[in-house]
């Protein structure tokens, strides 16, 4: 069960993503705390927002699908099931006139001329802009009357004076709006669509939505939202609020920007269960340092642990939690990876040679293709090391293997021929990877085919680097 100010009680929680664009890392943070919150014996909704069809993509729908099923989300979440907010436009419309039938909502004639002068005219008074009720006292037969005419209004919420609208947020506390603060304001457009948060408010109540956890931004639409719930005597889900996750450079998350995204990371061989764990932790406290699968993180995870302040994408971190996960991978699953270049006898002897120096899975078979396929082009690092100890080592170094002696012994046959400390190891790597740092050079040279090892160090020895 999962703890909320005090209670533990089972969730009904919801991601409800527009398929605008790909997650970044802020949605997919949204949609890890509201799994979390709902495990392990709640329920987690999936819902498409997509009735915006000028901006939504089926591709971008089903990428979101896979960026969750990637994550580990399959298990507790049904896709087959997911509402599609362009599919209920049917539904929003009932409602609307329940809305009607009570006089709750009323038709709006004013022009954007008309509202822009009034937003003007409270902004030059130091009053936030809110609609004023121009149309609110129309008579109901003359409002039809102009309606079929031909006019298209806006239907308007209105909203009680006087009044205090309080709710607890589970992340920020007791809130506190007023009604005068508000406004009239619209829940359906003249084109006949519904506003998104009435859609979203009328989601969440039917489909049973406890608890709603999405970002601060959605934070004015809460009040206006409780409102509607409550002239249609719907439950009233609990909120909660998220901070922003920044870039590195202090700038919001967005989804045009694709270097946030998790395609971008899958596709630079991050793990999910790294992603999970940092996200777990991004603006949270979970109370453990130690990588964890998702029903451990659910137990831990707590909405009065989230912070308030934005919190800031720190790749370092990030990579913290990949050196982990790759780190508690079995070694067995790395083997496919290399098999198109490794010997079978040698292939679980490789991956753990490599490990240490394998931080992505590409990491993998970067190395295999080092080792048993074409050589690299030496560094700047290598090119440096290798002009360091002159043709003289490269002589040796073959004289000893053109002898018929084991690669294994190079470094002791340069050490008795003079060369000595860093240099011999760094130069020798060098040589034959390409580079000064990688797998210990005793399983480089354990590792490589023979005829790999004397041909790269003839070229060296023949062309120099």
């Amino acid at each position: 069960m999962t703890r909320y100010h005090g209670r533990m009680d089972p969730r009904t929680t919801r991601f409800a993503p527009s398929p605008s664009g790909l997650l970044h890392l802020g949605n997919a943070r949204t949609a890890l705390f509201s799994l979390l919150a709902a495990l392990p014996d709640g329920q987690f909704l999936l819902r498409i927002e997509d009735s915006d069809r000028a901006r939504v993509s089926p591709a971008f729908e089903e990428a979101l699908r896979a960026d969750l099923r990637w994550l580990g989300f399959a298990p507790y979440m049904d896709e087959a099931a997911a509402l599609r907010q362009s599919q209920r436009a049917a539904i929003y419309d009932d409602y609307l006139r329940r809305l009607q039938a009570q006089a709750v909502v009323y038709p709006c004639f004013c022009t954007e001329a008309e509202l822009g002068a009034e937003r003007a005219q409270l902004r030059a008074q130091g009053l936030p802009p809110r609609y004023l009720g121009r149309c609110a006292g129309i008579d109901a037969r003359i409002a039809q009357e102009r309606i079929a005419q031909g006019e298209t209004p806006v239907w308007r919420f209105r909203v009680p004076a006087g009044q205090e609208i309080t709710f607890h947020d589970v992340v920020r506390g007791p809130q506190h709006v007023a009604t005068a603060l508000l406004g009239d304001f619209v829940v359906r457009r003249a084109q006949g669509d519904a506003m998104f948060f009435f859609a979203n408010a009328l989601d969440d109540a039917l489909s049973g939505v406890t608890l709603v956890l999405r970002g601060e931004d959605h934070l004015a639409n809460t009040p206006r939202q409780i409102l509607i719930l409550r002239a249609l005597g719907l439950a009233v889900p609990d909120y909660g609020h998220l901070p922003l996750v920044l870039s590195e450079a202090g700038t919001p998350l967005s989804k045009r920007d694709g270097a946030f995204s998790l395609a971008s990371l899958r596709d630079e061989g991050f793990l999910p269960l790294a992603v999970v764990n940092y996200l777990a932790r991004l603006g949270a406290v979970v109370g453990s340092d130690r990588l964890l699968p998702l029903t451990e993180l659910a137990r831990l995870f707590d909405c009065r642990r989230i912070g308030h302040a934005p919190a800031r994408y720190d790749r370092e971190q990030l990579l913290h939690w990949q050196r982990l996960a790759m780190a508690e991978t079995p070694l067995a699953e790395w083997i496919p990876l290399v098999a198109h270049r490794v010997p079978a006898a040698d292939r679980l002897r490789f991956v753990t040679a490599t490990r240490p120096n394998a931080l992505f899975p590409g990491d993998y078979r970067r190395w295999a293709d080092i080792l048993y396929g074409a050589p690299e082009s030496p560094d700047a690092a290598a090119r440096t090391a290798l002009a360091a100890v002159g043709p003289g080592f490269f002589r040796a170094a073959s004289a000893h293997l053109d002898a018929g002696g084991a690669a294994g012994d190079l470094p002791a046959v340069l050490k008795e021929a003079g060369y000595g400390g860093k240099g011999l190891f760094h130069a020798l790597r060098a040589a034959l990877t390409g580079r000064v740092t990688g797998p210990e050079l005793k399983d480089v040279l354990t590792l490589m085919p023979r005829a790999l090892t004397v041909q790269r160090l003839a070229r060296i020895r023949d062309e120099g680097c």
